[in-house]
């Protein structure tokens, strides 16, 4: 699939190899308070879920993990997230982890637009969203740098590793083509 890969990275399903790359990033307690995680996932849960990952439509399992791989040497470098989809109102939250080892050097970029791409264009959602700590300054940066809009602030939100409480900031994109599309519907129904 054209959506899932530029020159320098490719987004790809989870394989059973993945299974120790994915263990050490759900397992290291510093990216804990961006994803929520509260314990340690075993291998035996992690083997189960990339199984299960496979079997799964997204609509049914309302989640999408996908390898960010880069393209040369197909090193995984990180895991990019569609998640909370609903189908009714067809929008889904974005995540993204890059590996310490291959931070600043693009792969964010590139692989959250590859996924908003897909998410658009493939899956035509109207929008996509995130919600970033506020004093996470480098995901900030990046979906800014995507075109995302901020549109709210969660008071508050989330207890961060120093147990302060922090406030979550919620970003937002809707799809251009969707926009387009129902302002030029509304415009011929208003002639």
């Amino acid at each position: 699939m054209e959506f899932l890969k530029n020159d320098k990275i490719l987004l790809r399903a989870l394989e059973p190899e993945n299974l120790e790359a994915i263990y050490n990033w759900e397992n290291d307690p510093t990216l804990w308070s961006v994803s929520s995680t509260l314990t340690p996932y075993s291998r035996y849960q992690l083997k189960k879920y990339i199984a299960d990952s496979t079997c799964h439509d997204f609509y049914e399992t309302k989640q999408l993990r996908l390898i960010i791989e880069k393209r040369r040497s197909h090193q995984r470098t990180g895991l990019a997230d569609l998640f909370d989809f609903d189908p009714f109102n067809s929008r889904a939250a974005l995540g993204i982890l890059v590996d310490a080892s291959s931070r600043k050097k693009g792969v964010a970029l590139s692989a959250m637009n590859l996924l908003i791409e897909y998410a658009f264009k493939f899956l035509k959602l109207h929008q996509v969203y995130a919600h970033i700590s506020a004093d996470n300054k480098a995901s900030i940066a990046l979906f800014k740098s995507l075109g995302f809009k901020q549109s709210g602030i969660l008071s508050e939100w989330v207890i961060s590793s120093n147990s302060r409480y922090e406030d979550v900031l919620i970003f937002q994109m809707i799809n251009p083509e969707k926009t387009e599309r129902l302002s030029l519907s509304k415009d011929l129904s208003d002639r």
